[in-house]
Order: C-alpha cells, then sequence, then structure tokens
C-alpha cells in the first residue's frame, strides 16, 4: 500500500473518534468493515451513541448517500425502499421509487433491525449480501458500502439467525463505565462536532485501490493453523460460523493489512477476531481468551509442556541420588558391619540369644555412576538448555513484533495488544524459570557418586518422546 494512506485513515479515526467516550474501538472496527465492504451491529440499549456512530461514519465518504430508519413490529416496505411507482403500475408493472431510500445509499443505519417483519428481512438480505435490490421484474445495482444495524436483542428464529449473519462485525455496547462517567458529561458540552476535511474523505477510487491491494496480501500456514484450531474449538463453546463467514473473515484481515502497508497479514490481526466469530459479549471474551492464551506461544515449547519434561529430568535425578546397590567386598562376598544392628533380623528371630548384638550384613550402599552415565545425562539437558534458549529468543522476538504492531495498528486499541503482551511476558518468565530448573539438575547429575573406573553404561533418555518432538 502507498506509505501515505495509513496516515490519511488515522486522521480519519482520530476525527471520527472525538467526543465518543469508551466508543474507539467500536469506531475503527465499523470503518474497517466499510473498507472490506462489510456490515457491522451495534448491540446494546438505547442512548448509547450508535446512531451517532454511524452517522459519523457516512462523513467519512466523499458524495456518500446516507439513509437512516427506525424499525418497528408496524414497519412497512415503503419505509425501506420507496414508494411504489404509480406510472409503473399503470403499465402493469410493480416497481418502487427508491431515490432516497435504501437501495439508493451509500452508508445505511437500521436501527431495531430485527424488529421488521420477515418479508422486510428477507428482501433486506439480497441487499446487503449481492448489493442488489429486486425492483420489479429486474435487479436494481445498489451503491451500498456498509450498513450499520443496531438492536437491544440477538435473535433466536430462523430468519433472524440468516440475517445476523449478514453482519460481519458485532460490537456489544455498554453505557459509559464509572471511571469515565466524567469524561462523558464534559464530552456533553461540546456538541458541535466537526467532520473530516474533504482531503481526508474517501472515495470510490480508494476503495478500488485498497481492495486491489487486499488481494495480494499473504496468508500464511501459522496464520492458517491457528484459526483451524479456533474452528476446532468453536465446537466446545459453541459457536457456529459458516464457512461463508471464515471467507469473509480472512477478506477483512487482508484489508486491515493492506490498509497498514503489510504484504502479509500477521498473527496479531486475529485478535480482531473475538468480534468476527462470536455472537455476544461472553463468548467474544471467551475467545479472546483462547486468542490471547496462544498467539506467539508455540505448542511444542509450551511451558506447560516444558514443565513435564523438566520435572522428569528432575524426578529422575532425585531417583539415581536416592538409588542404592548391594555392597561386596574384594573377594566378592557381602560385606559385614558389627557398628549397625540388624533390627530386622532380631524382629525375626527373636532377642532371647543376644541376636541384636550380633553383627549383620552391610547389604547395600549409595549407587555410584560411571563418567558415560552422567555424560548422557548432561548431554540430555544440554540439549534440552539449547532448545529452551531458542525458544526464549523467539519468545522475545515475538514480544517485540507485537510492540511494533501495536505503535502501528490502525484497528486495534492498546488494551487489545497490551493483553496478549502480559501473556507473552509471563510466558517468557515461567522460560526463564524453567531454564533455571534445568541448570540446577544439570548440577545434581554432574555432583552423583563416581565410580572409580567408568563402566560404559549409557542411560536411557529422559522424556524423550517429548524432547523429540519438541
Amino acid at each position: 500500500m502507498t506509505p501515505h494512506r495509513s496516515p490519511k485513515l488515522k486522521a480519519i479515526i482520530d476525527t471520527l473518534e472525538q467526543g465518543l467516550i469508551e466508543r474507539g474501538q467500536c469506531v475503527r472496527l465499523c470503518l474497517l468493515a466499510a473498507l472490506a465492504g462489510e456490515h457491522s451491529l451495534l448491540i446494546g440499549p438505547p442512548g448509547t451513541a450508535k446512531s451517532e456512530l454511524a452517522r459519523r461514519l457516512h462523513a467519512a465518504f466523499r458524495d456518500a448517500r446516507y439513509f437512516e430508519r427506525l424499525l418497528t413490529r408496524f414497519s412497512v416496505p415503503e419505509e425501506l425502499f420507496g414508494p411504489l411507482s404509480i406510472k409503473a403500475l399503470e403499465e402493469d408493472r410493480y416497481e418502487r421509487h427508491t431515490d432516497g431510500f435504501l437501495p439508493d445509499a451509500s452508508i445505511a443505519f437500521i436501527d431495531e433491525v430485527f424488529k421488521a417483519n420477515s418479508a422486510i428481512l428477507n428482501a433486506l438480505l439480497t441487499l446487503l449480501n449481492e448489493r442488489e435490490f429486486d425492483n420489479g421484474a429486474g435487479r436494481q445495482r445498489c451503491p451500498l458500502i456498509s450498513a450499520i444495524g443496531a438492536t437491544n436483542d440477538v435473535p433466536e428464529d430462523e430468519v433472524g439467525e440468516a440475517f445476523f449473519d449478514r453482519f460481519l462485525v458485532r460490537l456489544p455496547v455498554a453505557a459509559v463505565s464509572g471511571e469515565n462517567f466524567g469524561a462523558l458529561l464534559d464530552a456533553g458540552r461540546g456538541r458541535d462536532w466537526q467532520a473530516p476535511a474533504p482531503e481526508l474523505c474517501l472515495d470510490a477510487g480508494d476503495l478500488a485501490r485498497l481492495a486491489g491491494e487486499a488481494a495480494t496480501v499473504a496468508v500464511p500456514e501459522e496464520f492458517v493453523a491457528v484459526l483451524a484450531g479456533l474452528r476446532r474449538h468453536f465446537g466446545d463453546l459453541p459457536i457456529q460460523v459458516s464457512d461463508r463467514r471464515w471467507v469473509k473473515i480472512v477478506w477483512l484481515l487482508r484489508v486491515a493489512a493492506a490498509s497498514e502497508g503489510r504484504s502479509s497479514v500477521t498473527l496479531w490481526d486475529l485478535l480482531l477476531l473475538p468480534w468476527l466469530t462470536a455472537p455476544d459479549a461472553p463468548r467474544q471474551a471467551a475467545v479472546a481468551d483462547w486468542l490471547a492464551a496462544r498467539l506467539g506461544v508455540r505448542e511444542a515449547f509450551s511451558p506447560a509442556r516444558l514443565t513435564r519434561v523438566v520435572e522428569a529430568f528432575e524426578g529422575q535425578l532425585e531417583a539415581e541420588l536416592n538409588a542404592n546397590d548391594l555392597d561386596y567386598d574384594e573377594s566378592g562376598r557381602l560385606k559385614f558391619s558389627a557398628m549397625e544392628l540388624a533390627a530386622e533380623l532380631a524382629d525375626a528371630v527373636g532377642d532371647a540369644k543376644g541376636g541384636a548384638a550380633a553383627p549383620r550384613m552391610a547389604y547395600s550402599r549409595r549407587r555410584r555412576y560411571g563418567a558415560a552415565h552422567i555424560g548422557a545425562r548432561v548431554s540430555q539437558i544440554d540439549s534440552l538448555l539449547e532448545r529452551i534458549a531458542g525458544y526464549a529468543g523467539e519468545i522475545a522476538a515475538r514480544r517485540e513484533d507485537l510492540a511494533e504492531f501495536a505503535a502501528h495498528s490502525l484497528w486495534l486499541n492498546e488494551g487489545l495488544t497490551a493483553r496478549a503482551g502480559v501473556i507473552l511476558a509471563s510466558t517468557a518468565a515461567a522460560i526463564d524459570e524453567l531454564a533455571a530448573r534445568a541448570r540446577n539438575a544439570r548440577g545434581g547429575f554432574l555432583g552423583l557418586p563416581r565410580l572409580d573406573q567408568d563402566n560404559g553404561v549409557i542411560p536411557e533418555p529422559v522424556a524423550h518422546e517429548v524432547l523429540d518432538t519438541a
């Protein structure tokens, strides 16, 4: 993408956000949806700036026609699509005058969208998805860039669910928090919001160029693997995401990358997925948790898996430190000790004949290990430490990459990227702790009691099945 466009979009975003308290992420995602040719749904109570947001979005596009309507259960098609043409009826044609109505709009806001009857919703399905309106015997092309719907509740009926799926971005909107209540009252003093300057506004040429650049954006295998894992995870939540929706999601993320001048999507773009997949705030939070715990953390070297490997070495060290062998003298006979009491022998034969005072066999001693055994154990831990160091380097690179992404992201606020940063920081700390434990185990193996001469025995690897796949 040309370098100047990101500053232009940043200026538009800053203008649209002015005076809208706690609505910055909504503004950004509605604009991104519009750039991708998709629609947004605002879910929340009245009085939360939903219509204001839509009107501002309209101002970001040059020469864009705006349409707004509040629907009720008594709404009729004429309110959305225009009145019937009397002249066409006289000629036995059933057509509508659509000028100034939804089929003629570039940006549309439909409040209480799910209160409309099924006839209106079915007509809207084609208009939103195909950008076409069935007008009489033919289909009319519609200039719609993006529609913003608003609702208090998510529908559960079949027609409502099909219409719900047409909104790629779903944004729960709540009342301003107590923390920012004062800022809300202060913002209410100045109601003269200024639209973006004409030179900032986007036109059809900007949208076409952006779409062309987005089509060339690469989608790495690592990115697809995370999407596939999330798709499997949705079976447990449960969340239904259609194949059509997955395709639209990737397109929107390509547009996000292109708008920032990137030639490829990154893992951090996936932080937008909660609003693109889950239908409500609780399940969006669950998706955000899943993503935050996995983005940038390679499964083969996750802290949980590394912990099992380190614990296996620690357990092996403890077992070898506590292991005993039978003790023989130079003639090959078991040694006896008069210094130690054979309590178990006394219990067996009684002490009537002084068995407790009799000498007994010292049948065991602390096991000793050859240089080959100790060298093999140290080599195994060195291999583990080398892999841990490599993964610690990966985590450090991921953290730098995330910080760079957050500094230039148009579409994600600092809170979202900061959360992923916290997860990576805690992972890095856990990796450092496990490395220290592994080094301690290495020192323990070096301190094992040694044989005077090496017996050449090489032990079996510890946790070899994990090391081989990590």
